[in-house]
């Protein structure tokens, strides 16, 4: 068994390799620019969001408090005709990309957090690199790749986003593993 503390540098180290890797997927590589498409009449649906004052929040149309409500003639029309759908509404104004950047990365801190707990908890200091880098990556690849496959079953989105997040999930999985295995303590 490894004390966490003895792992904090896998944990540091995972987490900014992380951080570049997934800036150089979304910020150079164009793969992930069709992941988002323009709304038919964006404007028009803009002017209509800022009408109905909507605050930033989860919104799913139609919208029904309780199940026996879904169940209801009107609801069941108000599905038939659409649209049907889910909605996340942002504060207005510029993204904050420092905010979500910084939240990023802590999430980062918090993957490698469970990888060394559950890494620490399992082997002992005498674990070959192989051993650490499989036992590291599976645990990084569930925690990074998971939420996505979650996102199309629940939230419609597209199989295809998905597949490139899973494969995102996938390269933070094996930087994490390589640094786990790397600097396994002996």
């Amino acid at each position: 068994m490894i004390a966490l503390t003895a792992l904090w540098l896998p944990i540091v180290l995972s987490a900014v390799l992380v951080f570049v890797a997934s800036s150089i997927l979304h910020m150079v590589l164009p793969y992930h620019r069709s992941d988002y498409a323009k709304l038919p009449a964006e404007d028009n649906v803009l002017d209509a969001l800022r009408d109905a004052k909507v605050a930033p929040g989860a919104y799913v149309f139609p919208h029904a408090p309780s199940p026996k409500e879904t169940a209801s003639p009107e609801m069941q029309e108000k599905y038939r005709r659409g649209p049907v759908g889910m909605l996340l509404m942002a504060p207005s104004g510029p993204p904050a990309m420092t905010r979500n950047l910084i939240q990023w990365f802590v999430f980062c801190l918090w993957i490698g957090l469970f990888v060394a707990y559950l890494t620490g908890r399992t082997l002992g200091a005498d674990a070959e690199y192989l051993t650490v880098f499989r036992l590291a990556g599976t645990i990084a690849f569930l925690g990074y790749a998971s939420g996505h496959i979650f996102d199309s079953i629940w939230k419609f989105q597209s199989w295809k986003v998905t597949a490139k997040g899973v494969f995102d999930g996938l390269v933070y999985a094996l930087l994490t593993a390589g640094a786990f295995g790397w600097l396994w303590p002996t």
